[in-house]
């Protein structure tokens, strides 16, 4: 890219603010009244736990399953199924929400003696969800036509395909965690915390979550029925493992209940009692399960897994979380970890290719991103939105050919900005502009025809400046403000290390100043450096950072281990500098 292209590029790049989240000393003294480390007790403080019973993580705290609408209900429906020995078939969604939450389904209904398979959709194919192509491919499926289907991690939008389904003679059952439309499906029974009138208390169940407590009903309900004794059946707790990966991948908010789900995921991984498939996963990623933590589930199980779904077939992705076949898994395992090295790859091209767009005067954002390009796969879009967000901070769309004269396009935005409201505003303001569209404030998806993107792209800028009166936004980096120099070490470290944080519950960010003695680059891109506070000193790395610093400097960072040569000391990997 041309200098020139890239300065106008760099000026539209927003330095964020930091700021300190404010810590509720209340409930910070109650924390370490119960015995929680003083830092701990800071922290989860200030992220809204207010009562120690919020921060005990075991089976026993376990929100119970009878609090979930419909749940027994749809328990009795699959119990009674089993039972006439009916077909069951599982509709996955094509993510590693939707595949985990697959496995564990069928896991476990198998482990209580149902016949049962799965079908997911193909994203380029069938689309999103439990639509009328995908009942036409279940009704000749390979075990033959189901007598009930179960929806994971999608069905509560599917009006269209469970009537479909109804038309067939098939019955279905929904579990899901998105939010509602106006009309809910005609289906046997919906299971989803986020219904209208389930007073579940959390609503942030990912989808491997809902199946999770679905498959917990049933085993009550069998145990009910004297199939079981009264706490007999299969041990549903060997599937933690799979409902964290899935919790933390699909990226929501890790309430009290989420966390106890991750939290007692990741003991059994760190104990080495984890499916095949995530070990090998492990295993591909060059990570250690032994001090496995949800970033190893964000950043390197959960992206293998997507990757499946985004480039191919999301079957070999739950293929390879349902074999008890070690050999068979590594197998699949590499296959996983080759098609995400080329979703690296084309999401790398897409990315300079939507940058060297962008420098074009003529296509400068003003309040919104919103790129298009012929060659582009649609299965990466969002991947490429969500980077171009976190660079410009505005929401924005990417998006790619889909046939049929046809281009779909995938959102991300920011805390400021209701992604799907600025869709629907748009939608309102310019009848018939959007053929599909449908999400959540801070991602959504939606189709255009092929020749309307010159009319959308300033529809929408124009429709964010109406709902929010603002043309720019300011990013704003959260910090837990100073870390007490006697807690900068690496027990501390290891410490930080095995909680649960993720969205909704940030990882800690501490906000010092520091002197910088040395730096120097590694590995052309990364800036390393030797910080002092006070009298101490600190290695510190900022990662895709190549620009030397002062001497002088005000650092967010979090506290990391470093492992060398057997020895372990405290890192410092810097978020932010100025």
């Amino acid at each position: 890219m041309a200098a020139g292209a890239q300065e106008r590029l760099e000026h539209l790049v927003v330095s964020p603010r930091l700021t300190v989240r404010p810590t509720d000393a209340a409930a910070c003294r109650l924390l370490e009244s119960a015995g929680i480390h003083p830092l701990l007790s800071r922290l989860w403080a200030a992220r809204g736990v207010t009562h120690p019973d919020q921060t005990r993580l075991a089976w026993p705290a376990l929100l119970p399953p009878s609090g979930l609408t419909h749940s027994a209900h749809a328990a009795g429906v699959l119990a009674d199924a089993i039972q006439q020995n009916k077909k069951l078939l599982i509709v996955a969604d094509y993510d590693c929400d939707g595949a985990t939450a697959c496995a564990v389904g069928l896991r476990a209904l198998a482990a209580m003696g149902a016949d049962v398979d799965f079908l997911v959709p193909n994203r380029f194919e069938t689309g999103y969800g439990l639509s009328p192509a995908v009942i036409e491919l279940a009704c000749t499926h390979r075990c033959g036509k189901p007598d009930i289907i179960i929806t994971v991690d999608n069905g509560i939008a599917s009006v269209d395909g469970v009537a479909a389904a109804n038309a067939a003679g098939i019955g279905v059952v929904v579990t899901d965690h998105h939010l509602p439309g106006d009309t809910l499906p005609d289906a046997l029974a919906i299971v989803n915390p986020n219904q209208p009138g389930c007073g579940f208390p959390s609503k942030n169940l990912a989808g491997v979550g809902v199946i999770f407590y679905m498959m917990l009903a049933l085993r009550a309900e069998l145990r009910r029925r004297g199939v079981y004794a009264a706490d007999g059946g299969p041990r549903l707790d060997a599937l933690a493992d799979l409902v964290a990966l899935g919790t933390v991948a699909d990226v929501v908010k890790l309430d009290a209940n989420n966390r106890l789900l991750v939290t007692q995921g990741l003991q059994r991984m760190r104990a080495g009692r984890m499916q095949p498939g995530l070990r090998a996963l492990f295993a591909v990623a060059s990570r250690e399960p032994r001090t496995a933590s949800g970033f190893d589930l964000g950043f390197a199980l959960g992206p293998r897994i997507n990757a499946a779904g985004r480039l191919a077939d999301m079957s070999l992705g739950i293929a390879c979380l349902t074999t008890d076949d070690e050999a068979e898994a590594l197998d699949m395992a590499r296959q996983l970890d080759q098609i995400n090295r080329e979703r690296r790859t084309i999401e790398a091209e897409m990315r300079d290719q939507a940058m060297a767009a962008m420098a074009d005067p003529s296509a400068a954002p003003g309040a919104t991103v919103c790129v298009f390009d012929p060659g582009w796969h649609q299965g990466v879009v969002g991947l490429v939105a969500s980077r171009l967000k976190e660079k410009f901070w505005r929401p924005t769309l990417a998006f790619a050919p889909a046939g049929d004269d046809e281009i779909r396009g995938s959102g991300r935005s920011i805390p400021d900005v209701h992604l799907r409201d600025v869709l629907d505003l748009v939608s309102k303001r310019h009848p018939n502009l959007i053929r599909k569209f449908g999400g959540h404030a801070m991602a959504a998806g939606l189709t255009l025809g092929r020749n309307d993107f010159a009319t959308f792209a300033p529809a929408f800028d124009a429709a964010v400046r109406e709902l929010t009166g603002r043309d720019h936004f300011e990013p704003l980096i959260e910090t837990d403000g100073t870390l007490e120099s006697g807690y900068a070490n690496a027990e501390v470290a290891g410490l930080l290390n095995q909680q649960v944080w993720g969205a909704g519950f940030a990882a800690p960010l501490f906000l010092d100043e520091f002197t910088v003695r040395a730096q120097r680059l590694v590995g052309e891109k990364h800036l390393k450096l030797s910080l002092e506070r006070g009298h101490q000193r600190f290695d510190a790395i900022w990662f895709g950072h190549d620009q030397s610093v002062p001497e002088h400097v005000q650092v967010a960072y979090r506290l990391e281990q470093n492992v060398w040569n057997g020895m372990v000391s405290a890192q410092l990997v810097i978020e932010h500098a100025e």
